[in-house]
């Protein structure tokens, strides 16, 4: 099916932009241009499909359909109720609007989404005598209305639930990484699927589980098959089963050890859940050890790894667990390479290595640097007064 082209903006996190617009080269996206936090780009429907199924680091794939400009509430609404609503929404269905402010002129979200709402519904109602429901529950359209001073612009929203739900996990430990995050730190590190991978503080798995899907060329919504777009009046059912048949076709084989420890039990019992879940137990290794403890797989290996962090969890003496990090990579893990993320500056210094490099993310709502370590022979030890 070759349909005409649009524009989209895949979301994601600050930090991740680069590794988004590769992704979307790689699946064929045309004029892809980097946003703060998000990639616009264009495609047909197949691409928004290929875009939901196969995207690692995006969060949501919106088609913006209505852009105008509201210097105040009148406006705003007077604006919203010109658009043909009705050729979208039946007036017996079922709408969700997700506000995204940033405006002097429009200080309260919620607001601005009561007046879209009052006018997409009021329009749909003097048509038909009837308005469709407002409802977060499995909504029929969801609306993402963002507003950045007085441009507005209203975007259908193809993913529903967040993309960073890839549906393997089944339960998780105290401050889990997020998917995406998982996802694009195993970009960032610039992994080419050629050595070992290893996370010694694994917790629930989520970053194994990710290197795995990507080690294995697993498509991220391999587990998930509830997405928008599919309620949507042109969605082919057809066109969206040739695409996953077609990327699943290159799921391939992997010949390197993925292995994950953590010295709690729960962790590793709920690792071993998660796992499962995902069908990747015959493909991913779990320990529960000490990181002192612990030897690394034999070979070259790449260590990527989310250690507690002070404002997440509370951990008796975070300071001590940095420089045991530190030292165990330095005495165990020479002639590799690892990268340590974490939100709290003062406990990299106890780590006691020079990073080569540091990249800021945010995981979740915390700002976080993701600092790479080059563990050659004697990897030189720094001041912990950095």
């Amino acid at each position: 099916m070759e349909g005409k082209d649009f524009r989209m903006v895949a979301k994601t996190m600050y930090g991740l932009e680069d590794v988004l617009v590769k992704e979307l080269e790689t699946i064929g996206a045309k004029n892809i241009e980097k946003l703060n936090r998000a990639v616009s780009f264009e495609g047909d429907m197949t691409m928004l499909y290929k875009a939901n199924y196969l995207l690692r680091t995006a969060i949501s794939i919106l088609k913006p359909i209505y852009s105008f400009e509201a210097n105040n509430e009148k406006e705003l609404y007077d604006n919203v109720y010109k658009y043909k609503w009705e050729k979208l929404i039946n007036c017996d269905g079922t709408l969700s609007i997700e506000p995204v402010v940033y405006s002097s002129i429009f200080t309260h979200s919620l607001y601005a989404s009561q007046k879209t709402k009052d006018a997409i519904c009021d329009r749909i109602r003097k048509m038909f005598l009837q308005r469709p429901t407002l409802t977060k529950d499995n909504p029929d359209i969801i609306l993402n209305l963002h507003i950045n001073e007085n441009q507005v612009t209203i975007s259908l929203d193809s993913s529903g639930e967040s993309l960073h739900r890839r549906n393997y996990r089944l339960a998780t430990e105290k401050a889990p990484i997020n998917e995406v995050v998982a996802a694009g730190l195993i970009q960032l590190s610039g992994w080419e699927r050629d050595t070992n991978f290893f996370d010694p503080m694994c917790g629930s798995g989520t970053i194994v589980i990710e290197a795995a899907m990507y080690a294995y060329n697993i498509p991220a919504q391999y587990y998930r098959h509830n997405f928008a777009f599919k309620k949507w009046a042109d969605f082919s059912m057809p066109e969206y089963r040739r695409m996953r048949q077609q990327a699943d076709k290159q799921i391939r084989d992997f010949d390197y050890e993925i292995w994950g420890s953590d010295i709690s039990g729960s962790a590793i019992k709920t690792a071993t859940e998660n796992i499962a879940n995902a069908k990747l137990h015959k493909d991913i290794e779990l320990f529960r050890s000490d990181i002192q403890e612990q030897d690394p797989p034999k070979g070259k290996t790449l260590i990527i790894t989310n250690p507690p962090y002070g404002q997440r969890i509370e951990t008796d003496d975070l300071f001590d667990l940095y420089d045991l990090i530190g030292r165990v990579f330095k005495n165990k893990y020479s002639g590799n390479t690892a990268w340590i993320i974490s939100s709290d500056l003062d406990a990299f210094k106890y780590v006691g290595l020079r990073p080569s490099r540091k990249i800021t993310i945010y995981n979740s709502n915390l700002e976080c640097r993701f600092c790479k370590y080059e563990l050659y022979e004697g990897s030189k030890k720094v001041s912990k007064k950095m």
